[in-house]
């Protein structure tokens, strides 16, 4: 049971203390919430109440499945812009209708997150570099922030890229409600102001640092209920301002309408996108949130949470949800203990569902934009170039490579771009290994790159160490530069293969050993190991490899070194290799 359900393992202690702490955390982010479910729903292309669907049986599945005690989920900004280009994609067809097509992806990427726990692959997410997510998110984030500029200015905009935004804008700028520019940049401003002076002028009222920041981040609710009541005060609606309008009061219908297969087809690769950027995004909240409680994160536990709470928003009429950057970091800085804050939370926007729906009648979709805009912004990281531009030139073509293409083809080129670039890289570093002549230290035991150090070698002696284990992709590579190296040096008697770094050997990678072997014995050049690593000594001992090997095996490279610079020794390890099966 504890193994199984995370929540038990928090639940068997659960304190007063631990309530009183969680009940806090999540009056907090409920009124947080409130107005980024609908903010997000709406950039969703989906109509607001959604977005409080999507916050209610999502965050209790997830409490109960998820390992992270404090990550709290629900609608964001990167999956929700996701959720509108598949939707909007999937409209155009007329395969579905937005809302169904919507409840589809929820489903499917539940189901997708699930089968992925289940046969714990949460490794996966290793294979998606943080560069590449960065440039993505960044990218994104733009596109998400011109998307708001309909909103903003009261004009029409339509398009998912760079290009058909901006030109959107530049178009009908000129045709901008005036009231509407006027409503919008009051509440940016002011949320700008807030994050950047509001925790100064609390903490002079005589308000604790760490509750000016919470109440900070409480600014979103303000702007919602100022402009609710000029809105309301100044009949706005009739001015030509755009308003959220009418919400159904009440709770989500439960829904089980499996998708047709057309939808199904469609939605595939948007669901399985959202799905692997949702989880590499809930994550790195969760691990960089247990981290400062030294507190454990099970990724295939999170995969089963995340699929769950997909599951739920599905089943509840709504779209996809993950792990949010915003929210989790305030429900931490709130105090919550476990996920009962999300419990409590979810509970929140459930009563809100049930009570507060026609209050927000008045609340104009500007608002809601420069909500959104300002949330956002706070993802746009444009030092990642800067960054891996100084430190790795590959690195930094794989982050502009998904940033630009995200920007200009749209989210789901960018996202795929993203994932098979960070493969690519992975790939193309394991096909191409580092590989280093070493030498002796003069006066130590110490080998190091005779490029990069005075070191003593042996002009007949070729020492080699290759960084990167051994297989299929790269071992041609290894025979190609010894092939190289014994062609342009014809002194050369002994190759040493230092092991240092190899940790597994394919059987490709085995049978290129065996060929360097047979061609070097040929050209009356010995092959020799050094430093293998028990497991990979363990494995060439399953095969006749050390029986053919022209050479021997050595320890250490010192050892190696010293016996094949006196020819003694040379002689003796000659007539019969040796093996230390104790190579560390």
């Amino acid at each position: 049971m504890l193994r199984n359900v995370p929540a038990a393992a928090w639940l068997a202690n659960y304190s007063k203390a631990q309530l009183s702490a969680d009940l806090l955390a999540a009056c907090i982010v409920t009124v947080m919430l409130i107005p980024q479910s609908l903010a997000y729903a709406m950039l969703a292309g989906l109509p607001p109440e959604l977005g409080l669907y999507a916050s209610i049986w999502p965050l209790v599945l997830y409490a109960v499945f998820g390992s992270s005690r404090t990550l709290s989920v629900g609608p964001v900004a990167v999956a929700s812009l996701m959720t509108a280009a598949a939707v909007a994609s999937v409209v155009e067809q007329g395969l579905a209708d937005p809302v169904t097509a919507a409840i589809a992806l929820s489903f499917i990427s539940g189901v997708f997150l699930m089968l992925m726990g289940f046969l714990r692959l949460g490794f996966m997410a290793n294979f998606l570099s943080h560069g590449v997510v960065s440039g993505f998110i960044t990218a994104s984030a733009i596109l998400i922030a011109l998307s708001q500029f309909k909103h903003m200015l009261g004009i029409p905009l339509h398009g998912d890229t760079l290009w058909e935004l901006g030109a959107g804008i530049v178009h009908n700028v000129a045709n901008s409600h005036t009231i509407t520019v006027i409503l919008g940049t009051t509440v940016l401003a002011f949320l700008v102001w807030g994050r950047r002076r509001g925790a100064v002028l609390l903490q002079r009222l005589g308000i604790t640092p760490s509750g000016a920041q919470l109440l900070v981040r409480a600014a979103p609710v303000v702007g919602v209920l100022a402009t609710i009541a000029v809105a309301n005060l100044f009949q706005l609606e009739a001015q030509g301002v755009a308003l959220v309008g009418e919400i159904p009061s009440g709770l989500p219908s439960f829904t089980a309408e499996l998708p047709s297969f057309a939808l199904l087809q469609a939605l595939f690769v948007p669901a399985l996108m959202i799905a692997i950027i949702g989880y590499v995004e809930s994550i790195s909240v969760g691990l960089t949130l247990a981290a400062k409680r030294r507190q454990q994160i099970n990724a295939n536990h999170e995969l089963l949470g995340l699929g769950a709470a997909n599951l739920a928003s599905g089943f509840s009429g709504a779209f996809p949800v993950t792990g949010g950057f915003s929210r989790s970091v305030v429900n931490f800085d709130a105090g919550a203990a476990t996920q009962m804050a999300s419990v409590f939370t979810a509970l929140g926007i459930a009563l809100a569902s049930l009570w507060l729906t026609p209050f927000l009648y008045f609340l104009p979709k500007a608002t809601l934009a420069a909500t959104i805009i300002f949330a956002v912004v706070a993802l746009v990281d444009f030092s990642i170039f800067k960054k891996t531009w100084g430190f790795s030139r590959a690195d930094f073509w794989a982050v502009t490579v998904t940033a630009v293409l995200t920007l200009l083809l749209g989210v789901e080129i960018g996202v795929t771009a993203g994932i098979a670039t960070s493969i690519g890289l992975f790939i193309y570093r394991g096909a191409t290994p580092h590989m280093a002549e070493v030498g002796r230290v003069a006066g130590t035991e110490h080998f190091r790159n005779r490029e990069r150090y005075q070191v003593e070698t042996q002009p007949h002696v070729l020492m080699l160490r290759v960084d990167e284990s051994l297989f299929f992709a790269n071992a041609s590579a290894l025979a190609q530069t010894v092939h190289n190296a014994v062609y342009q040096r014809d002194n050369i008697s002994d190759v040493v293969l230092v092991c240092t770094a190899i940790n597994t050997i394919d059987y490709s990678a085995l049978e290129t050993l065996e060929a360097i072997n047979t061609r070097l014995a040929s050209q009356g050049v010995r092959l020799h190991l050094c430093e293998i690593k028990g497991p990979v000594i363990d494995a060439l001992n399953k095969t006749p490899f050390f029986q053919y090997l022209s050479g021997a095996v050595y320890l250490s490279q010192n050892e190696a070194f010293n016996a094949l610079t006196k020819p003694t020794q040379v002689e003796h390890m000659n007539s019969q290799p040796t093996h230390r099966e104790d190579a560390q």
